[in-house]
């Protein structure tokens, strides 16, 4: 077997490819770094392209396996909301909000979502749902679990709550998952579920569970995100999940 021991290997003037061997050949490669941006098969098919900064882009579905497909990342920083105008389509069945750090600049504010059918430019589809809440008081002094009244929607066209009344402390914040499913269904309504943790303003936490469904046999094209009084900091991923 022949051997090549070289500092570095570099393409031609005329192109940015380098071939090891050619079809047929096994090439071993025995090295503490193998530095690539673009990783292909022996058919020329791409498994994931990086950037040189470590970020992954054009990573290809088998490769990369099963699991939720980050689709888009959004932090809000003093921000009135967070909008997903995209990619909310047939792609996927099952798609997943993931919600990380929410503080809002406002004490006892609501952290709240809707769908829009337009691609954004209103939201305020007709949702129906139910919502229960467990909560324990840092002191330990109260702790209860039950159905919230005032935290349901029958048939409302407005923001659907996710949370009680938020913290607003230095140190509160809220953390939860939405799933939404079948977005794009022209049959069927659409179903989501949410749970939610997050400080209130009277120090302890309450956990939220939510279950609902938009009434319309539109396709939901976009969601939206934000407090029910003032502007709010955190990051919110977009994930699609096969």
């Amino acid at each position: 077997m022949a051997k090549l021991r070289v500092h570095n290997i570099e393409s031609g003037p005329a192109s940015s490819d380098v071939a090891f061997g050619i079809s047929g050949d096994t090439v071993a490669v025995s090295s503490d770094s193998l530095k690539l941006n673009t990783w292909k098969d022996s058919g020329g098919n791409t498994l994931f392209q990086s950037d040189g900064a470590g970020t992954l882009s054009n990573v290809n579905s088998t490769f990369s396996g099963a699991g939720p497909k980050l689709i888009l990342s959004q932090t809000a920083t003093g921000s009135a909301s967070i909008s997903f105008t995209a990619n909310i389509d047939n792609t996927y069945d099952h798609y997943m909000f993931v919600c990380t750090d929410i503080g809002p600049a406002t004490d006892t504010a609501f952290f709240t979502f809707q769908g829009s059918t337009d691609s954004g430019s209103n939201y305020n589809v007709t949702i129906t749902t139910t919502k229960f809440t467990s909560t324990h008081a840092e002191d330990n002094s109260s702790a209860s679990i039950g159905y919230d009244t005032g935290g349901d929607t029958a048939q409302g066209t407005g923001f659907q709550r996710l949370t009680t009344d938020m913290a607003n402390e230095a140190d509160a914040s809220g953390a939860g998952i939405l799933h939404l499913f079948s977005p794009s269904s022209t049959t069927y309504v659409k179903h989501f579920y949410t749970r939610f943790n997050h400080m209130v303003s009277h120090d302890g936490i309450t956990e939220t569970f939510i279950g609902g469904y938009f009434n319309t046999t539109s396709a939901i094209d976009a969601i939206q995100f934000k407090t029910s009084s003032g502007n709010f900091d955190g990051k919110i991923k977009m994930y699609g999940i096969s």
